[in-house]
């Protein structure tokens, strides 16, 4: 049955969430604060809408960036609207979890479900939906979820999501610059960088990043399916945390994050997150 969705954010995953679920024959209404992203959600056949008509939808969805944004949504929410709210961003999962009992009090059951994939996985349908919460909101939630993905898996209580999804971007960033300083080495030592790709991913050392962000960087493509300062955002949230939890260091994390600032400073920071690459090939040359 076709639902009437809100979403909250129209950025890359916004956008391509509301994309998947316009395909699906469902209507959408989206706020940005941006809106020039209004207009683009316009053009795919959604409706921009203020946020206090978006509580006027059968379910919400939040792709807002910050665990502070989130935590204006609940708090600019009318009172008693019964709704569920599903935050699909990486946001902080203690926090999350605070911001489960703060939207009881205005009737809204929060859920989580981030996203382990990028927007082109999303557009796809191929992205892992890692869903935590209350089960009756999490069954409204899956009652409409195979629109965006049939890939999900509940891993827990409120706040297990985001856990486990910063667990997951700890692996997949790491890769990442892996991949790039390999590839860097391998430009150093004279090897033409297409054919080692090539050869690296019959090896070993193969892996999905590889094979997603290896090209890309080859090809000097750097068009955003995932932002440098996104990932930056994630890493600082991963080094935070774990140090919350007794682990004040993570060498990789922090080298990580010494990446992420170089990229920024050098006006980097818009670009798809394999520009870790660039990062890399100016480290490599101090």
């Amino acid at each position: 049955m076709a639902k009437t969705v809100g979403v909250f954010g129209l950025g890359l995953i916004g956008m391509a969430l509301s994309n998947r679920l316009l395909g699906a024959g469902h209507r959408v209404l989206g706020f940005d604060l941006d809106p020039a992203r209004g207009a683009m959600l316009q053009e795919k056949g959604g409706t921009p809408s203020d946020p206090a008509d978006l509580w006027q939808s059968d379910i919400l969805l939040s792709a807002v960036f910050s665990t502070d944004q989130l935590a204006d949504i609940i708090s600019d929410a009318p009172e008693g609207t019964g709704k569920v709210l599903v935050t699909m961003s990486t946001c902080d999962p203690d926090d999350v979890a605070a911001l489960e009992t703060s939207a009881k009090t205005k009737g809204i059951t929060l859920v989580e479900a981030p996203i382990s994939g990028t927007s082109k996985q999303v557009e796809q349908g191929t992205a892992l939906l890692l869903l935590g919460g209350d089960p009756a909101g999490l069954d409204e939630f899956e009652g409409m979820a195979d629109a965006i993905s049939p890939n999900r898996e509940r891993v827990g209580t409120i706040g297990d999501g985001n856990r486990t999804k910063l667990a997951i971007n700890c692996v997949l960033g790491l890769n990442r610059a892996a991949v790039a300083e390999g590839l860097v080495f391998a430009q150093a030592l004279g090897l033409d960088p297409e054919t080692f790709l090539e050869t690296a991913q019959r090896s070993a050392a193969r892996s999905d990043v590889m094979a997603a962000k290896g090209p890309l960087m080859v090809a000097r493509d750097f068009t955003p399916l995932g932002r440098i300062t996104q990932s930056k955002k994630d890493f600082t949230l991963i080094r935070e945390m774990a140090t919350r939890n007794g682990h004040s260091q993570l060498p990789m994390v922090a080298r990580y994050l010494e990446m992420m600032e170089d990229a920024e400073a050098a006006g980097e920071g818009g670009l798809d997150n394999s520009a870790v690459f660039l990062a890399v090939e100016r480290m490599a040359k101090d």
